[in-house]
């Protein structure tokens, strides 16, 4: 039993005095584990399984039919939850949610792990949160085999290429002029493409807010995709937030 450090993801109860935690750990990727809490609202345990604090945890192999599962056999904190209050708190969950439903389980993925922490930390520290935000995604897109190739930006690009579209599992595809009229998937500004791949955000700030909106776009596109359709629970914090201003 190695102990190493982890997050916790997802809690849901299992059975009577147990609960099924879904962790993101940094030597195991993504481990789902059963856990004793105990009767008592005051367990220690119960305590801990919460997101955003960093941990200590220890496995066993689940000695029952379903060996999927791992047995939680040890778990401390290593220091202080994370401070995450409003858009920060949700975009965290938003980046639990996406590990949770796009991550598979007991892959190992030590750099995943160090850009979510790098991820709530900053989201803590009260940095900016969209560039934080496109910093993970492409992170994850990398661990699941779909890093983006901006090269077409480049070597494709003429005056006869309005811009870019993206096409998953197939990358970025030239929109001529002559035939943006019959394309129905959304395409992108080359210029802000290019500055997303080059990361340069050295630029006006006129410039600089479509460079965040296309790079926003092309994420939420593709991770539509990766989800087949179905929503985020954890976007709709902000819709409510927004609601409750209005």
């Amino acid at each position: 039993m190695v102990e190493q450090k982890a997050f916790v993801l997802h809690v849901r109860p299992y059975q009577e005095n147990q609960q099924l935690v879904e962790l993101l750990t940094e030597h195991d990727g993504k481990v789902s584990a059963l856990v004793y809490v105990g009767q008592s609202k005051r367990s220690i345990k119960k305590a801990l399984l919460q997101p955003f604090l960093p941990l200590n945890v220890a496995f066993k192999e689940n000695g029952s039919q379903n060996t999927s599962l791992r047995m939680l056999t040890r778990i401390e904190a290593n220091s202080k939850s994370y401070a995450l209050t409003k858009n920060s708190l949700y975009s965290a969950f938003y980046l639990n949610e996406l590990l949770v439903r796009l991550l598979t389980d007991d892959i190992i993925c030590e750099t995943l792990f160090s850009q979510y922490q790098l991820t709530i930390t900053a989201l803590s520290q009260g940095l900016a949160i969209a560039p934080q935000l496109r910093a993970f995604e492409l992170s994850l897109l990398d661990e699941l085999g779909l890093s983006l190739d901006f090269t077409p930006i480049f070597e494709e690009n003429s005056e006869h290429v309005a811009g870019f579209y993206y096409v998953v599992e197939q990358g970025f595809i030239p929109a001529y002029h002559y035939a943006i009229k019959n394309i129905t998937t959304p395409w992108f500004n080359t210029v802000h493409l290019q500055a997303i791949a080059e990361q340069n955000y050295d630029i006006r700030k006129s410039e600089l807010a479509g460079v965040e909106q296309t790079f926003k776009l092309l994420m939420r596109q593709i991770f539509h995709h990766l989800l087949e359709g179905k929503p985020l629970n954890s976007r709709k914090l902000f819709v409510m937030k927004k609601y409750k201003k209005e």
